[in-house]
């Protein structure tokens, strides 16, 4: 990790946010969504920018309209990952926290890995007294979304009840950190031409995708934003680590991986999302929140002959066709249709 990240640092110049193109998602009170999505983003309007001490962003235009029509979904699976821990149900109509639920009673869960107090976790509520909605430290206890509820000392999920207490696998109090890098090539055939899709007749992308070990979904290879890192390294770090697995390669195949590397990201980022996400790890205290950039590989010489091989945390690691069709982790199938849209792309 060291070493990488040795070699990783001056890409931060290249990956400055300045340089991302900002897309999709406003996230404004102008727009009549049926969902309590509403009420989780109203604190931001649209056109606004978002402050962050790693990142400051611009959006830009489009709704939330195809967000899911319920707020987290996938928040509120029955069986908790990893576990055998069972939520309590929490029917649509009672996911607000303004709603009056007497008799609201849910499941509290930390798993024994997060108990542990690993170094990327906080201890226990009532052993610290964390700085919600504040820099507390190195650690970003923001949210993208705006201010969050805190009751009793604990933080409160903004977009609603999970039927679920504590952080379950999740390390932080309150918001969880992350970036997800979309790395994307256009889907050639043997002469080289963009192969179309046959319905819609677009162009079909592909991304890099890994196999999550702890559930088994196809997923954006993303990762957890270290205390007081800078979100562009993030992003970078977590593509090398999962999809390169560069934590185990020489250091002659290290500054190969490396050119490849910085010619991809020096090309413009396109920001696709930045805010909650529908995560079934998600608990009433504990979310997850995520940046996600797509750098694409336009010519299909830089990052596109590299050979893949997964990480530590992935199963798997292959190019994926972009299609509305193939089920993804968490919502990462929204954000890869939002970047077919941006590219003009098949989904």
């Amino acid at each position: 990790m060291v070493e990488l990240r040795n070699w990783a640092g001056p890409i931060r110049i290249a990956l400055t946010l300045l340089a991302f193109r900002h897309s999709v998602y406003s996230f404004g009170t102008s727009h009549n969504f049926p969902c309590s999505l509403t009420r989780c983003l109203s604190a931001i309007t649209a056109s606004e920018t978002v402050g962050h001490p790693a990142h400051s962003y611009s959006t830009s235009i489009s709704s939330l309209c195809t967000m899911p029509s319920v707020a987290h979904v996938k928040a509120r699976c029955p069986l908790y990952p990893s576990s055998e821990i069972r939520r309590s149900p929490v029917p649509d109509d009672k996911l607000k926290w303004e709603t009056r639920w007497a008799d609201y009673k849910p499941v509290s869960y930390t798993a024994p890995s997060v108990l542990k107090n690993p170094s990327w976790a906080d201890p226990d509520i009532g052993s610290f007294s964390p700085k919600f909605n504040s820099l507390d430290g190195s650690v970003d206890r923001r949210s993208l979304v705006g201010t969050y509820k805190v009751d009793q000392g604990k933080p409160l999920n903004p977009c609603g009840r999970t039927g679920l207490t504590g952080r379950g696998l999740l390390g932080r109090w309150g918001p969880n950190h992350a970036a997800d890098p979309i790395v994307t090539r256009w889907k050639r055939d043997s002469a080289g031409q963009r192969v179309l899709n046959t319905h819609s007749k677009l162009p079909v992308l592909q991304f890099i995708s890994i196999k999550r070990k702890d559930c088994g979904e196809w997923a954006i290879p993303g990762g957890m934003v270290d205390p007081g890192e800078v979100v562009t390294l993030t992003l970078q770090r977590e593509f090398s680590e999962e999809a390169l697995n560069s934590l185990k390669t020489s250091p002659k195949e290290k500054e190969r991986l490396q050119e490849r590397i910085n010619l991809l990201f020096r090309s413009p980022g396109l920001q696709v999302y930045q805010g909650y996400v529908d995560d079934p790890r998600n608990t009433d205290n504990s979310w997850m929140e995520t940046v996600a950039v797509n750098f694409h590989d336009e010519t299909g010489d830089s990052v596109s002959t590299l050979p893949l091989r997964a990480g530590d945390d992935a199963g798997q690691v292959r190019w994926v066709d972009v299609d509305s069709a193939e089920p993804l982790y968490a919502s990462h199938s929204q954000f890869l249709k939002t970047a077919a849209q941006e590219r003009r792309a098949h989904w």
